[in-house]
């Protein structure tokens, strides 16, 4: 149960990172159902109510938090911290900082390459990072790292 949870999550991540490729959005059903699904990985996990379900929520509060502000900032795309958000509900706090991390170190890139083809085609106007990309990435990248060698462990057994 726990991989196929695992696996709706990596589908929805990348449903994501394509929306937002495409339209620059990431649908609020789409984040409503990871956040909605987190319960059943948290049963599926053996979590407890205390103290694990209780970290999950403040990892999920501290992030809404912090990236609210962000968002009021107008530096992060409100989709953006809704996936978040929802993300963290599913990690733990030390992945979730990994999550963070790589996404960071992603979206540096797709940033950069988006610049400089928004500045070879000449364009004008505000450049909209379809940042989806790195955080579904940053997820993915997390859910490879938990689940992979288990995963590869069971097919070479």
């Amino acid at each position: 149960m726990v991989y196929g949870l695992a696996g709706l999550l990596a589908i929805a991540l990348l449903i994501a990172a394509f929306t937002d490729v495409r339209r620059r959005q990431i649908d609020n059903w789409l984040n409503a159902a990871i956040a909605l699904l987190a319960p059943a990985y948290w049963a599926a996990q053996g979590l407890h109510l205390w103290p694990d379900v209780a970290l999950q929520l403040g990892v999920a509060l501290a992030a809404f938090v912090v990236l609210a502000g962000l968002f009021a900032l107008r530096m992060m795309g409100g989709g953006d911290v809704k996936l978040l958000t929802a993300l963290a509900l599913w990690l733990p706090a030390m992945l979730f900082l990994k999550l963070l991390l790589v996404m960071a170190l992603v979206g540096g890139v797709l940033t950069i390459v988006m610049g400089m083809w928004h500045v070879m085609r000449r364009r004008k106007g505000h450049l909209k990072i379809p940042y989806g990309v790195a955080i579904a990435t940053g997820g993915l990248w997390v859910l490879a790292g938990v689940y992979g060698p288990a995963l590869q462990a069971a097919t070479a057994g």
